[in-house]
């Protein structure tokens, strides 16, 4: 049965208006998926704190490396691995902004201050196992306030994020190197944190990270 001329209409309307529909809700989304980019733009300050994380992890990695190889202590041969997933985390975040950046061999840094940590780190953490587990807590103590500050710096969502993810895995370590120092018969002060800082994580149970 053929349809009639004013339902042939009428069908035509309803297709055109499910048409204009769909197209609204496709402008809709791409202009969310537009101002969600605009959101996560990188300041210069964020790269900046991207670059310099991503050589602090390094000094991380680096010193546990050269410590386990001293001393042979489960701490160093398990947290040097996770200082590697934390460069690859801030080494993710640099690819997925396109940012241009270099990973020195072992031992080396394009930036000087982190130089003299790492060649003054070896050097102390080379005469005791003590000494090693400070550095080690040394480390984590400044990793985690550089973090922090960083944090505090910036509206981008997805560096805060890593950061976070970063800081709490610092936050183990240093549990971690605290342990092993106390269990030697020494003690750890804080050299970067606040003492209420270091107590409230030191007195904190270990913790699930992303």
């Amino acid at each position: 049965m053929k349809k009639s001329l004013s339902t042939q209409v009428t069908i035509l309307i309803v297709l055109m208006l499910s048409l204009s529909f769909l197209c609204a809700c496709s402008n809709d989304n791409e202009d969310n998926n537009s101002t969600n980019t605009i959101n996560q733009t990188l300041t210069e300050s964020d790269k900046n704190a991207l670059l310099f994380m991503l050589e602090e992890e390094k000094l991380a990695r680096d010193t546990y490396i050269f410590l386990n190889n001293e001393w042979s202590l489960n701490q160093f041969a398990n947290i040097k691995n996770s200082e590697q997933t934390h460069m690859n985390a801030v080494e993710s975040l640099l690819i997925q902004y396109n940012i241009e950046y270099n990973i020195l061999p072992i031992g080396e840094f394009a930036n000087q201050d982190l130089q003299n940590f790492y060649d003054q780190f070896i050097l102390d953490g080379s005469t005791s196992q003590i000494n090693a587990l400070k550095i080690g807590a040394t480390i984590e103590d400044l990793d985690i306030v550089d973090l922090q500050n960083y944090i505090e710096a910036t509206t981008n969502t997805d560096l805060i994020s890593v950061f976070n993810s970063l800081r709490c895995g610092s936050r183990n370590h240093l549990r971690s190197f605290v342990f092993g120092i106390e269990n030697s018969g020494s003690t750890y002060e804080p050299q970067f944190l606040t003492s209420e800082e270091y107590n409230t994580i030191i007195n904190g149970s270990h913790e699930r990270c992303n």
